[in-house]
């Protein structure tokens, strides 16, 4: 681990105060500052709190908002629940493979964009639904993707 990665980490640790059930926000934390959880983080977390490093690594390879490696300059999460998979999402997240040209889960060459499927964005009613950075998107058609993508693009 690069000392500059380990001692934002260990200042995240030592910001944080230590209460049980400290790891879901530590974790939180820690991507906050560096915008993902390296895996060189996880024996100073278990260390910090007294856990494995399994149990730790087993939390952030669990939920589906932490990630182990840089991501791309913005975020195109593609909601892949029942409620969005019954109105389209299969078809939307491999529209999305095609216009984006990266797998789901994998970073574009660029590094402009990564994709990734997540499970349940909240928007059920509205489905199928996507979030690019922070921003959420209902009843998105691939039509709808080409011009949120056009627009993204835009901004690089």
């Amino acid at each position: 681990m690069s000392s500059s990665i380990e001692s934002q980490v260990r200042e995240v640790l030592a910001e944080q105060p230590l209460q049980e059930g400290a790891l879901l926000p530590l974790l939180h934390a820690i991507q906050e500052r560096l915008g993902h959880v390296p895996p060189a983080a996880v024996p100073l977390l278990a260390e910090h709190l007294n856990l494995s490093r399994a149990e730790v690594h087993g939390v952030i390879s669990y939920y589906h908002f932490f990630r182990s490696t840089p991501p791309g300059r913005h975020v195109v999460q593609v909601c892949r629940a029942e409620a969005c998979q019954s109105s389209g999402a299969d078809a939307l997240l491999a529209h999305a493979e095609q216009v984006l040209g990266c797998a789901a889960h994998q970073t574009r060459a660029d590094g402009a964009v990564t994709l990734e499927p997540v499970y349940c964005l909240g928007l059920c009613a509205s489905s199928p639904a996507l979030q690019i950075d922070d921003q959420m998107h209902a009843r998105v058609t691939p039509q709808r993707f080409d011009q949120l993508i056009a627009k993204l693009e835009g901004l690089r």
